[in-house]
């Protein structure tokens, strides 16, 4: 079988070559910018094709897609972090939303048909009301940034194009998800690599937050590229999954598990640039449509995500 997949330098390309990779039977092409790192990918480059594509040019993509022929698409590429988006409206829209409508449109003119997985984000709901949590996939969607919006475009140009052309696509609303290898711009990395350069004498015992009372679903990204798995082998094309661990955290909660893991005394200091113009109180999912059509269960628990990630970055500094 061969395997396409988008952004495969990035934290969950990385992770889901990996478990491709231990699964076995699974040709991986991968595609890669001209200036992506590939340290979250030096340990299998070997094992994989890594293609240079840009999926904002058109030609690039139709390039790739009849080149490789692949059976499957793991759609991952795309400017994922919320906070750079209220910064970058423009070039997040086009890279999510136009990255993806390139890559429908080569499909359709090679005559293959492979399945498509489309990764969508939780962020689309944005403003949720008490009355509507756990999230269901039927609830409003009501976006609270420019991020959330370009999820939205992409989960419902997937829907316009399996209606209209039949293409093979299931789209899947991710909740939180961490581990080793994630960006330190996201906030459970961000605190882990605070706490391991405190540890190394880098910098003063101070930890710099954001705001600390948002609560997250949180799932660990090893348990997340089983779920993208399998979603392509067990549910059905045109449908929406929310894949989630049906538990929440704060982000206080959070930086106090991380600090479980040390013996370090440090102060918070809120700093005003980690804050942003509107953020969602409260994202937890209800996973029970996706458990039902796949069997999938988050397996790994949230204790054992965060130790994991405050080590890689203890290993790494």
């Amino acid at each position: 079988m061969k395997v396409l997949i988008t952004g495969v330098t990035g934290f969950v390309g990385s992770h889901l070559a990996d478990y491709l990779l231990d699964m076995g039977g699974v040709e991986i092409y991968g595609i890669e910018r001209w200036r992506s790192k590939t340290e979250n990918i030096d340990h299998i480059k070997g094992r994989i094709k890594l293609i240079e594509c840009d999926i904002r040019d058109s030609s690039s993509v139709d390039k790739v897609i009849k080149q490789t022929k692949p059976d499957k698409i793991f759609h991952l590429a795309a400017q994922s972090f919320v906070h750079s988006s209220w910064h970058a409206p423009a070039e997040t829209l086009t890279t999510n939303m136009i990255g993806q409508l390139n890559i429908f449109e080569a499909v359709r003119s090679s005559g293959i048909s492979p399945v498509i997985q489309i990764a969508g984000s939780s962020e689309e709901y944005g403003l949720v009301n008490e009355d509507e949590i756990p999230i269901k996939e039927t609830n409003q969607l009501r976006p609270l940034s420019p991020y959330a919006v370009s999820k939205v475009g992409q989960d419902l140009l997937a829907y316009q194009y399996f209606m209209s052309y039949g293409i093979k696509v299931i789209r899947t609303r991710a909740f939180n998800h961490t581990g080793p290898r994630r960006g330190d711009v996201f906030v459970t990395s961000n605190f882990a690599k605070q706490l391991a350069e405190i540890e190394k004498g880098r910098k003063e015992p101070v930890m710099h937050v954001g705001n600390l009372e948002a609560k997250r679903d949180f799932t660990d990204v090893r348990d997340i590229v089983k779920a993208y798995w399998l979603c392509t082998e067990k549910c059905r094309y045109g449908e929406v999954y929310n894949i989630c661990s049906g538990k929440a955290y704060s982000v206080r909660e959070i930086l106090d598990i991380l600090l479980g893991f040390s013996k370090l005394k440090v102060k918070l200091k809120q700093d005003p640039e980690r804050m942003r113009p509107s953020d969602v109180p409260l994202l937890l999912g209800d996973n029970s449509k996706f458990v039902k059509e796949t069997g999938w269960k988050p397996e790994i628990p949230f204790g054992k995500t965060a130790e994991d990630l405050l080590n890689y970055w203890r290993n790494k500094i």
